[in-house]
Formats: C-alpha cells, structure tokens, sequence
C-alpha cells in the first residue's frame, strides 16, 4: 500500500487529520513526494513522524505547565508596578509616570493573554499568589523593602525582574515547540519584556544612576542591585554552539561584548529560586 493510500485510510476514520497537517492538497502532495523518495525500510519512521505531528497531544500537560508558570511571573510584574503606581509620590509625574503605567498594562495584558491561553489549551489558571514585594518570605522586610517609597531602589528593582523575565521566556521556549500558535505569543511577550528591561535601565540613567549604563546586561554585572546575583548568572557566557565570540573572525572583540551579544536561558528551577522570596 502506498503512504498515499495508508494517509486516505486514516482520513476515512478521522477527517480531520488534514487539518491537524495541513490543507488536504498540501498533505496530499507532500506525501507523494515523499512517497517516491522513502526507501520501503522508512516508511514506518516517516508515518511515525507524520503521526506525532498530527495526534502528538502528550506534551499538552507540559504547554500548560509552562504558561502557568509564565503567568505566575507576569502577576508578580504586575503586582509591582501596580503597587508602585499606587504608591504616593514615588514615580515623578511626566514621562516616567507613563511609561511605568505603560509597562504594568503590558503586564496585566500579559496576564490575560496567558490565562485564555491556558483555558483554550484546556488547563486552569493558576491564581495570583499573594506576594511579599519585599523579597522577604512573607516578612515584609525583605531586601528590596524600599522598593515603594525610594524611586532609585523600584528602578532598580525592575530591572532586575524584567532581565528575569527575558532569561524565563527565553529558558521555556523548548517547552512550548509543540504548539506553533503559544509559541509565536510566548517570543512576542519575550520581545516585549526585552523591550520593558531596556526602557527601565535608560530610566536609571536619566535619573542619574550611572551615565554610562547600557540598554543590555553586560557579563553578570548587577549594575547596583544588592542580593540579585541568581538573575544575572550565567551572562558573562562568551562561548555559543562551542565557538568564542572573543575576537571571532578576526576582529576585536572584547569579553564584555561577547556577552552582550547574546541572552543567556535561565532554568524553572534557576527562575523559582530567584521568586521564592517575592512568595508570602
């Protein structure tokens, strides 16, 4: 029997194959082209592929594992940037009023986004955590408890959490591969935070932090922020595919610059170690 005729036999059983592959005639064609190529010995390894591609919904538990995780990051966000706002006299009216409105409903649309996400994937939203914005477990005098009453310190601060959450996305891409439509919005998200981290660390220059800080991390460099070395591990990487990008081609190019070349993925495990403390 032709794969042709196996896919026909299936389609009779389940019409809607094609639909999970692909329009019937691109189905179709596709797999009398590979008809003609396979060797009799991979067929079976071909309709195994063909199969998993459309019928391969064991990785659906994992999808929504990853986007309630995703979503607990994006409360926690939220929740910051909303108590900042609401904290009197904190961020100085103007731009910077702005943009931090700007970005917490970024953050909310985020939320939102990822819970219908989680709903249509069939899972359940997990529920906001009640939060100790502190980073003190609960005891409301973490390390960050200035946060809301010192503009420098909630700048500070909100680098730190929009780095993270760029290591995050980037660190869960692999486990949304599955599904093409989750994926694109999870890397759109990711643009958007990269975006967020860039935006607030050119907020701590004009506010006079440091003249020279950059619009992206440099090595493992805290730039200021006491007790956040977790979020930062791992970036003063210079070597990417096994190749070091120090003085690649030729050219002049220094370890520091390396390193900013490229973000570096942060673990579930990496991530819940730096979130544990913001858990009441």
């Amino acid at each position: 029997m032709k794969v042709s005729e196996i896919i026909s036999a299936i389609g009779e059983q389940d019409p809607e194959i094609y639909e999970r592959l692909s329009s019937r005639r691109r189905a179709m064609s596709g797999f009398v082209g590979f008809g003609k190529k396979l060797a009799l010995t991979s067929v079976p390894f071909f309709l195994g592929s063909v199969l998993q591609k459309a019928y391969g919904q064991s990785t659906g538990t994992l999808v929504v594992d990853t986007l309630n995780f995703a979503l607990t990051l994006e409360y926690l966000e939220y929740r910051f940037y909303n108590t900042a706002l609401g904290s009197s006299g904190l961020i100085p009216s103007g731009p910077a009023n702005a943009a931090i409105t700007t970005i917490r409903d970024h953050e909310l649309a985020h939320v939102n986004f990822l819970k219908t996400a989680i709903t249509a994937a069939g899972g359940t939203p997990v529920s906001e955590p009640t939060f100790d914005l502190t980073g003190g477990n609960g005891s409301g005098n973490g390390p960050f408890k200035d946060a809301f009453s010192n503009y420098q310190v909630f700048l500070a601060v909100a680098q730190t959490l929009e780095d993270t959450g760029v290591r995050a996305y980037k660190g869960q891409a692999g486990n949304l591969i599955s599904n093409d439509t989750v994926l694109t919005a999870a890397l759109n998200i990711h643009s958007v935070e990269a975006r967020h981290a860039s935006h607030i660390r050119q907020m701590r220059k004009a506010n006079g932090f440091d003249a020279n800080i950059k619009p992206w991390i440099t090595g493992k460099d805290t730039e200021g922020v006491a007790g956040v070395d977790a979020s930062y591990a791992g970036e003063e990487n210079t070597t990417q595919a096994d190749v070091s990008i120090i003085n690649i081609g030729g050219q002049t190019i220094s370890a520091s610059a390396a390193s900013e070349a490229f973000d570096e993925p942060l673990t579930k495990e990496q991530i819940l170690l730096i979130v544990d403390p913001f858990l009441a």
